[in-house]
This record gives C-alpha cells, structure tokens and sequence, in this order.
C-alpha cells in the first residue's frame, strides 16, 4: 500500500470519527438538569376520596361536618424532612408523601442538584398515599381526607441516629389518630405507624392501606442510546409469585387483583425504586387501578379493632431509593428481584457479587470492571487455550490447505477426505476457534445486564470517563476495541472461503460501530478482554510455530 493511500484513509478516519462526535454533540447529550420543582398538595379541588381502595365494609362517612373538613383543608400545610440520605416532604392533608429527593444522587452528570425521585408537579404525579378506610377510618369520609397537626414545620434528622414525625388527627368522638414516620440514618427505609387511641364509648375499626400513584411520564433515567431498555412499571410479591411485572398496559386492559399473606407492591425504574411492605403476619389484598390517566397500585389490610378505652398499633414500611440490593435485601429480601437481569439471572447474580467483591478492594468500578475481566479470563484459560492451539494450527498448516485445495479444487470430495487426514494427524479442530466466543456470549450478555442495572455505576468515573453507566463520548474505547479486534484477525488463520474472509474483515467495522453506543463499563471490558486474549493467543502461536 502506497503513502498516498494510507494518507486518504487516514484522513477518511478522522473525519469519520469528527463527524461521529459533532453528531453525538447535536443528538446523543443528556438533557440539562432541570430546577427542582416544589411538589405542592393535590387535594386542594379534589375533596372526594376516588382514589382510594374500598375496604371489605362500605365506608362510612365521617363525623366531622363538611364546614369543618373545609376549614382543616385550608390549613393544610406541606413539612419537610431532612435526612442523610432523603429529602422529603410531606402534605398534613392525608399525610401523604408526596416529593422525595435523593442528595446522595444528582439529578443528572455535573449537576449539584439532587436527584427527584416522587413529586407532585403540575408536569408530573408520583407519590406515596397512606391512611385508614373502613367504617371508622378517617380517610373514608366523603367530604375529604383528614388534615394532621404537626408540632413543626421542619424536621432534621441531624446527629441523631433515628428520627420519628408524628401527626395527630382527633375526630368528633375523640378518637386520636397518630401517623407516626421513622427515620433512620443511612437508611431510605421509612416505618410507618398509625397509632390509634380511643377514648370513645364504642369499638372503632378501620383497614390500612398503602399505595402509590404514578402517570404515565418517562423514566428520566432512562438508557435512550442503542441497547435493550430497563422495566417500568408496578411489581407485585405475593407467596404464589414473589415477581411479577403488571406494566402500565396491563393496567389498561384490567386491574390486578389477589390476595396473599405478606408481600409487598413497588413501581420500578431503572435504578430507582419505591415499595410498600405491609408488615409480616397478616393476608393483604393487593391491586391496581387506573384512574383520570394515573396508575395506582398497592395494598389493603384486613380489618383490625380498637377496643373503647384502648389503643393499638397497625404498620408498615416505605422503601423509596436506589437499587441497591444490600439496602432493599434489609428491607424486604425478594425486593431486590426487581433488579432485573433477565433470563440469564443465574449468570448475572454471582458477576454482580463478584463485582462489588473485586470493587471492594480496588475502590473504583472501572478496576473493578477490568479486575472482573481478569478473573473471568482466568476462569476460561484453559477453554480459550485449547481454542488457540487450534487456531494457532490451522495458521501454520494454512500452506498446506491451501495446497490440498489446488490439487483437488475439482474433487471436492477428495479434498474433504484429505483435509479431514490432516485434521486427524495435526489434532486440528476446525470449530475450535469458535468456542471461545460461544462461552463468552452469555457472560457478555450477563454482564451487559449486570452494568445496566447497576446504579453504583451511575455517574462512575474512570479516567477521562465520567460516567460507565453510558456511551463513552468520545468512542475512544470503541475504536479500542475495534482495533483489538483487527489484531486478533491478523493472529488468526485466514478463512478459506474468499466470502468468509471478506466478512471476517468486516466485522471489526460491524463492531465498532454497534459499541459506539453501548455503556462505556461494557465496552471497557470487552477491550480488556481483547487484550488479554491477544497476548495468550500471540504466545501460543509462537509456540506452536516453533514446535
């Protein structure tokens, strides 16, 4: 190849890859963080309670006259709370949580604004509802749900270790209901626990419920490049299916409902999660429902007395957070099923364990990612080995094939014959090059999962990477890889098909640019895998050429 040739395809490269860039400037940038948006109440024009679930006795209204329920609408006020780890807040008018943010996570890359989880905007409803239906429950009056009194504004957790939010509520006969929130440092497990006091002369009754309430929008943390995209919707545990995925369609067409001792209900997203997990020894009912364009899952406990003079305690517990499967296995452990690898589970699982081993020790995910590579490649040695052998053969005896193939071109038979006599004599496997990549397969895909799915590996850094949760934006590691990949072609023998050999040559090409859009930590260990393999396959054919 002449200069001048190498010159232009040079050229061509760089301007390829140029416009490759300005292209990923102009379409492929994340959007811009976005102001955080102050969630406000959703009940103020909306008194009557459709939204929530119908305990198994026709709930009764409230004693409190409507002028009343309208003067305690009017004071209904939002509290916010601190912690290490959430920031929340929450309407006195049905206690309910209706905006949590994520300090511990920006909003997006170089943003110094957290990451909004639940809100209630006017571009957007995701929150978490809580009270008491029944016959006596207060928020199964059909003038409104009830208004809770707080001592404070604000709440902050601080230095302290645990931090409990009361909000009473006392209707017409003196029944004083306290929903109680605990906070816990460290920790995006919220208890919830309604304390019911009655000092009436009647027995009082009523059912928990707990369910959360989404539209339709987008996940914003969604994958928008090439590349498989992660579940939303609702999940629901039960002890006949500890998993099952009822998406936003499947509430169009029908409402989910069983019942089941424990569980638990979620809404899923990619990295994110909220969850009720009513609390264990009881059978709930759980269902969803689709409501003027809002989607509504959750869970509804049996009836449960208080007695006149006496006061009881009914709870629950609230995840809301990162996937994160230590944190979620502490709260509920089937919740961490909703990290979802697929149907290669059972490959994903001991990658994933074994990530945050190797991450433990080296502290950063891109060393752990190639520290994974390295163990993987460990593991296959001996496979990739005996592949190599092959290859490595088959590239020394390639004259000799070529010569059977001149001398028997027009009896192909004959030639098959004297080809298989070489295979035989030299323990040549002409399949054998192939196995490495059939073993590897399902652990690319595993680990494709297992890197997607990962929110510890959102906003990762690794050299000039800031993120190996997506695309790397300069495609420094695809052309990495597609070059690895040119280099092992070159180590490998020369396919006798024209046609095949044509193809091979592409693939590289094919490659390069099918990873330009995959998540950088992927691509990382496909490079370092490429490399390894070059220099065992680099030192098994000086071996078998020198044999």
């Amino acid at each position: 190849m002449d200069v001048q040739r190498i010159i232009l395809i040079g050229a061509l490269c760089l301007i390829s890859y140029l416009l490759v860039l300005q292209w990923n400037q102009d379409y492929g940038q994340q959007p811009e963080a976005q102001e955080v948006t102050t969630s406000v109440s959703a009940y103020d024009s909306q008194p009557v309670n459709s939204e929530l679930p119908k305990a198994d006795e026709s709930a009764q209204a409230g004693d409190m006259p409507a002028t009343a329920q309208q003067a305690a609408a009017a004071q209904a006020q939002l509290i916010s709370v601190k912690t290490d780890v959430l920031d929340i807040l929450i309407d006195t008018k049905g206690g309910d949580i209706i905006q949590v943010a994520l300090p511990e996570y920006k909003a997006t890359l170089g943003s110094d604004l957290p990451f909004v989880l639940l809100e209630q905007t006017t571009n957007r409803t995701y929150v978490s509802q809580s009270g008491l239906v029944g016959k006596n429950g207060p928020d199964a009056s059909p003038e409104g749900r009830p208004t809770y009194a707080v001592s404070q504004n604000e709440y902050v957790l601080g230095e302290q270790d645990e931090l409990a939010v009361d909000l009473t509520f006392t209707d017409a006969n003196g029944v004083v209901v306290t929903k109680r929130y605990t906070f816990t440092k460290g920790s995006y497990e919220v208890g919830l626990d309604f304390v019911v006091n009655n000092q009436s002369q009647q027995q009082w009754s009523a059912s928990l419920f707990g369910q959360i309430k989404r539209d339709r929008s987008e996940d914003p943390t969604s994958m928008t490049d090439m590349g498989m995209q992660s579940y939303l919707g609702a999940v629901f545990s039960t002890a006949e299916d500890p998993y099952q995925k009822i998406d936003f369609d499947d509430m169009d067409d029908e409402q989910f409902k069983k019942r089941s001792q424990n569980g638990w209900v979620a809404m899923s997203q990619h990295y994110f999660l909220s969850a009720w997990i009513p609390a264990p020894g009881a059978e709930y009912s759980y269902q969803s429902r689709k409501l003027n364009g809002n989607y509504i899952v959750g869970f509804l406990s049996p009836d449960f007395l208080v007695n006149a003079g006496e006061s009881k305690t009914v709870s629950a517990n609230f995840y809301v957070g990162p996937k994160i499967q230590e944190y979620m296995e502490q709260a509920q452990e089937d919740l961490k099923l909703t990290v979802d690898y697929g149907w290669l589970w059972w490959v994903a699982s001991p990658l994933y364990w074994l990530l945050t081993k190797v991450y433990s020790f080296l502290g950063n995910w891109g060393l752990a990612i190639i520290g994974i590579t390295v163990l993987v490649k460990l593991a296959l040695f001996q496979l990739n080995a005996k592949a190599f052998k092959s290859m490595a053969k088959m590239r020394k005896f390639g004259p000799e094939m070529t010569r059977l193939k001149e001398l028997y071109g027009d009896d192909r038979q004959k030639m098959s014959q004297e080809m298989m006599k070489l295979y035989q004599k030299e323990k040549i496997n002409p399949l054998g090059g192939c196995l490495p990549i059939v073993a590897q397969m399902p652990i690319f895909i595993a680990l494709y999962w297992v890197l997607m799915e990962s929110v510890e590996l959102r906003h990762a850094e690794f050299l000039y990477l800031a993120d190996l949760s997506v695309k790397d934006p300069y495609f420094i590691l695809p052309i990495i890889m597609g070059a690895s990949m040119f280099i092992q072609q070159m180590l490998n023998p020369t396919p006798p098909d024209p046609m095949q050999a044509k193809i091979m040559k592409m693939l590289p090409i094919l490659f390069t640019f099918f990873f330009l859009w995959f998540p950088a930590g992927l691509t990382l260990y496909w490079v370092v895998n490429n490399i390894l393999s070059i220099a065992q396959q680099y030192v098994i054919n000086k071996q078998i050429e020198n044999s």
